[in-house]
């Protein structure tokens, strides 16, 4: 194993430098030479192959800094089709590298992507994703699904049959996926900031966080203290929603929610509006679940219920909506992102030195050794029709009476969370953020000094 490539594919996260640069220092220290492939796989269908030398002479380049968030070497939602004429420009490209071994980085969609590249050459994942739905709640979950003819008497659609109501958190395949917790993060500290503007305005706040299908980043927002929590795996009782609304805002004159991107009805429809991708994994981009919820309050609730506390004011102006966004994705990594990811990214360069292949780097965790470095088989993650499904928030972790993170879901969070920020991290807010120079230095973009480093085929 004497040259490597890596490539970063799919939505940004913070934790994506961090990942690289801890496969970059571990392919130092075995003499090994890493290539980053610009703009993940679609740098791999370009005629000229784009790509940079991450460590001349066996030193990490300084471009390449673990405290930067998003990728130094791009991303894109470009996948692989296997049934294409795609698959043999790769090859071809891949070939003309002469890489021994190639890393990806990324999510559900990316190990996706990548297996038909496994078929001829050595891969392995390195997990990244805000969502945190890359791994198994338990080694026999990917078993539970079975395949049924779709509700409109075309094509079939996969359904879960859970096999467990209970689980334990050392059963969890990839205990939580580098840049979750950062986003968490974001999400924490918006909900406490807008949870000020509800309170001083007597208002009902809806707060929409990203996750796609899975609700960890909905779960996590506990620690910001929202007074209701709406994920996707659980249906939205309007009924007791309406209850626990009015039984809030009677105490408190204010509530603010937290409601998963892609919250469902009872029914099983999307809360909001859903569109579809190109993502291999079959992923729809969400929109609007907040403020169908707002409309669904208003309609259900009268005006007059808003008087005694918002007097000479509309009722209709009772209720606001914010999305959270792509800030949950971007920045700098908090500590337990860049740890963390960093490990998983040199985990990644020894399974290739291994001879492994179509692995994926996870971490795990026990209560005797907290959190370490381990590898599973992609296989293991796949459904008998191979597919690989995003994890969801097991029903254990969440309270749906109360609306709110159960007692065990709390466990789950506090290895994660429990000293996630470094003491570097609130250095930096404070030197950094308002440093004078800021003001008369322009942006200083790590693009611009990649570029200069680009090489071509």
């Amino acid at each position: 194993m004497k040259r490597i490539g890596i490539l970063t594919a799919g939505g940004d996260t913070p934790a994506l430098n961090a990942t690289i640069y801890g496969a970059v220092e571990q392919a130092n220290a075995l003499g090994i030479n890493v290539f980053g492939l610009l703009r993940g796989y679609a740098g791999l269908l370009t005629d000229d192959v784009p790509h940079v030398h991450l460590n001349p002479l066996f030193t990490s380049i300084p471009e390449l800094d673990p405290c930067l968030g998003g990728t130094l070497i791009g991303s894109s939602r470009t996948y692989i089709d296997p049934d294409s004429d795609k698959i043999d420009i790769v090859r071809n490209s891949l070939g003309r590298l002469k890489l021994d071994g190639l890393i990806c980085i990324g999510g559900d969609g990316t190990i996706n992507g990548m297996q038909p590249i496994a078929e001829f050459t050595q891969c392995v994942l390195a997990p990244k994703t805000i969502d945190n739905d890359l791994g198994l709640n338990y080694l026999g979950e990917p078993n539970e699904w079975v395949r049924r003819p779709g509700d409109d008497g075309e094509g079939s659609e996969d359904v879960r049959i859970r096999s467990r109501d209970r689980m334990n958190l050392e059963d969890i395949i990839n205990y939580a996926t580098p840049g979750y917790a950062t986003a968490v993060f974001v999400v924490a500290q918006c909900v406490r900031r807008l949870r000020t503007t509800a309170e001083s305005h007597r208002r009902i706040g809806i707060v929409e966080v990203m996750g796609r299908q899975s609700g960890y980043i909905a779960l996590g927002a506990a620690y910001g203290q929202p007074d209701v929590i709406l994920i996707p795996e659980v249906p939205v009782d309007f009924d007791l929603l309406e209850q626990r609304v009015r039984q809030i805002y009677d105490l408190q004159h204010h509530v603010l929610i937290v409601v998963g991107e892609g919250a469902k009805t009872a029914d099983g429809r999307d809360l909001g509006a859903a569109t579809p991708t190109y993502d291999p994994a079959g992923n729809i981009r969400y929109s609007g679940a907040a403020d169908a919820l707002q409309k669904i309050l208003q309609d259900r609730i009268e005006p007059e219920f808003f008087n005694r506390a918002r007097s000479h004011e509309p009722a209709t102006a009772a209720y606001f909506t914010r999305k959270v966004g792509h800030t949950q994705r971007g920045g700098r990594p908090i500590l337990f992102d860049r740890f963390h990811a960093s490990q998983l990214g040199g985990k990644a360069v020894r399974l290739l030195v291994n001879g492994e292949n179509n692995a994926v780097a996870t971490l795990q965790y026990s209560r005797a050794n907290g959190l370490d470095v381990s590898s599973i088989s992609a296989n293991k993650l796949r459904n008998q029709w191979g597919e690989i499904h995003p994890r969801c928030v097991h029903p254990s972790m969440y309270d749906s009476h109360r609306m709110q993170t159960s007692e065990f879901g709390e466990e789950y969070l506090k290895p994660i969370f429990t000293n996630a920020i470094g003491r570097d991290d609130i250095e930096f807010l404070r030197a950094e953020l308002f440093s004078p120079g800021n003001l008369s230095t322009p942006y200083q973009s790590v693009n611009t000094d990649v570029r200069k480093r680009v090489r071509y085929l």
